[in-house]
Formats: C-alpha cells, structure tokens, sequence
C-alpha cells in the first residue's frame, strides 16, 4: 500500500545543505525538509559527488544554474540553488500513490526536471534533450548536497543493498560514460583512445573495458595515468609531453589509427590529438563540457571521414549501468579518493578539485556527516 507523504512530514522539522549563491560563493544554509509530495519519493541523502559541472559553476557560472531573477521554467527556481545531482540514498517516505518501491530501499537518482508532457519511457531516446530540460542539483528541486530530497519515482533507481551507497554515488557520472560509450558505439575488439584521466575519463574507460574495447589513455598527470593503470581501466597510457601519441596509437594498431576517441578534457591539444589519431572512418565522441568554442580540422574531418558526435549525461541507460555494478562487472570503490562533511565542501572539496584535481578522482560529500 502506498504510504502518503503526510504520514512522514513533520511540520518545522530542517535541515543542511550546500547552496549555490554564485560565482565562488557557495554557503552552508539551514532549510526546511522538503515535502514528499504525491508520486513523489522521500530520500535520506547518504553520499553526493562533486561533479565538474559543479566546479564550472563555481568557477565561471552562473551557467546550468538559473541566475537571480530568471527562474528555471519548470523549477520555478533560481539562484540560490541547493546543489549535487551525484547522490544515492536511503528512501524514508513515499508519496501517495507510489506502491512499487519500500521505506529503507537503497537508491541513486537520474537527476533530470523534465516536462511533464515528454515521453520518458523505456524506448525513448531523446528525453534528456527535450525542452527546458534541467537537472536536480543545478536548476532546482533540492539536490543530494542537502540531508533529504524528494523526486519524482520515474527518477528513482533502485540498487541492490549489496552495493556500498558511497559507491552507488557514483552511478550517476558511470551513467555518464555509458552514455557515451553507447553513443560512439564502440565494441569489443575496438582500439580507443580517452583524452583526459579525469572522473568521467577513467569512469568511461572503465565502461569500455567492461565492453571489450582495447582502452589507451592520454594524460598529463603522472597521478590520473597511473591510476588509469591501477584500476585497469586502461591498457595504455601514454604522457603527451614525453611520447607522440598519435604515433604511438598507430604503432599499437599496426598503423591504421584508433577506432573510436573520447574527449573528455575540453582542451583544445587534445582534441587535435585525438582527430589526428583517428582511422579513415573513426568516430570522435565528446563528452567533456566546453565553456568556450573550439576548432576542427574540417580537411582532416572530411578526408578520413570522421564522425563527431556530442553526448550529454544520459537517456534511459541507468538500468544497464547499475547491472554493470551490481554484478561485480565493475568496481568503482577504487574512484573514490576522499569523504568530507558539508562544513568542508569548499576548503577540502571544491579548492582540492580546483587545485590539485590529480590527488583526486572522486571527492564524496555526506550532508548529515554519517558514515565519516
């Protein structure tokens, strides 16, 4: 029987997050406990990840948040925002008419704000381009850098209690390399070159060496390329300075180029490398987020016949990632390189990213401070 969200809310009852005000300026506020409305799930936040988008914001934003003044079309919301959309959980409420899903279930959330009128099924495709789309976390609804959030259920996976929920946090940017794994489309016996080691790097190799491919990293930090090699995520890593790369892939591939390349830098050397480093007919898949605009060899584009292709988060591929992790496939307790609590977030989270991004793959947050 579905459980009303009255039966769970408790009038003055608040709590801590992290909020998003603007341009280096992000704040420990106390806010009341959301209200878990009706097809609604009430979830006790256990981990949320610092994701690079949250650094851009830091750093250059306003950009996914809506500014002062001009509110998320479906949020209604703008700045301040309460930030995070890597998080799992604990679900503690359920809103009237949800009845396949129990108090106490693990979960991770697919953060989107989506119109109502959009189809989301299980065949759908394009979802997550879909007008006004936004992101739990960044355009509003709460986010999993506050102790509770309350989602729509089509939002809410479901994970096996057998997975570590500092773990499950991490399903969300995994999403995010299945993605674009799936958009390259890239298979077993494949030779593919990742440009960058960085969370959505290494998580994207990762998904690529659970599908067969042959993975070679390129990467300035000597940290991020032997880490690469710890995880075996990578077969190859090769450090631009030191090696020609493009050379190198061709030597590994008896001369005829990488089957596919991921960019996942926004960094305009590594978008050379990778083009120049693709076969006749290669596909170049771009994952990273660029904040300014970048150039192609268009000759070279048109002469090898490359492919580009641009993926942005993820559209119905949380299932299939999630069995990845479930069945052991792949372990991403490696990925996690630091825990804080929110009286942190800035000093030991955003200024480490910031600063010294190749001490850390995945810095996880715990809004309440359980489990540090």
């Amino acid at each position: 029987m579905a459980r009303t969200a009255a039966a769970f809310q408790v009038k003055g009852l608040h709590m801590r997050a992290a909020r998003y005000h603007g341009r280096g300026d992000i704040r420990i506020e106390e806010l009341p406990e959301p209200e878990v409305r009706p097809g609604e799930v009430g979830i006790d936040v256990a981990w949320c990840g610092i994701c690079g988008s949250d650094l851009h914001e830091y750093l250059e934003g306003p950009i996914f948040v809506p500014a002062p003044g001009h509110p998320h079309p479906l949020s209604g919301e703008s700045a301040p925002i309460t930030l995070g959309h890597e998080f799992s959980g604990v679900v503690y409420a359920l809103g009237e008419g949800v009845d396949d899903i129990e108090v106490g279930q693990h979960v991770v959330v697919e953060p989107y704000i989506i119109r109502d009128d959009v189809d989301t099924g299980p065949r759908s495709r394009d979802y997550h381009v879909s007008a006004d789309m936004g992101f739990i976390g960044l355009s509003g609804n709460g986010g999993g850098l506050g102790e509770k959030v309350s989602v729509k259920r089509r939002w809410v996976h479901p994970i096996d209690s057998a997975v570590p929920l500092d773990e499950a946090a991490l399903l969300e940017p995994l999403s995010v390399g299945y993605h674009a794994v799936d958009r390259s489309g890239a298979k077993a016996g494949d030779f593919v070159l990742v440009g960058g080691a960085g969370p959505i790097g290494l998580l994207t190799a990762a998904v690529l060496k659970a599908k067969g491919a042959t993975v070679a990293v390129t990467e300035l930090s000597e940290l991020r390329r032997q880490r690469a090699l710890d995880t075996g995520v990578a077969d190859h890593a090769f450090d631009p300075t030191q090696v020609d790369v493009v050379e190198e892939v061709k030597r590994l591939t008896g001369g005829r180029g990488a089957d596919v390349a991921i960019e996942a830098t926004s960094a305009q050397p590594v978008l050379d490398t990778l083009m120049n480093a693709l076969r006749p007919t290669g596909v170049l898949q771009v994952v990273s987020i660029w904040s300014k605009p970048a150039s192609v060899d268009l000759f070279q584009l048109v002469m090898k016949e490359i492919d580009v292709r641009g993926s942005i988060a993820y559209v119905n591929n949380h299932p299939d990632t999630i069995a990845l992790v479930e069945s052991g496939t792949i372990d991403l307790k490696p990925f996690i390189t630091g825990k804080i609590g929110l009286d942190d977030i800035v000093d030991k989270g955003f200024e480490t990213l910031i600063h010294h991004n190749e001490t850390a793959v995945k810095i996880l947050v715990s809004p309440s401070g359980k489990g540090l």
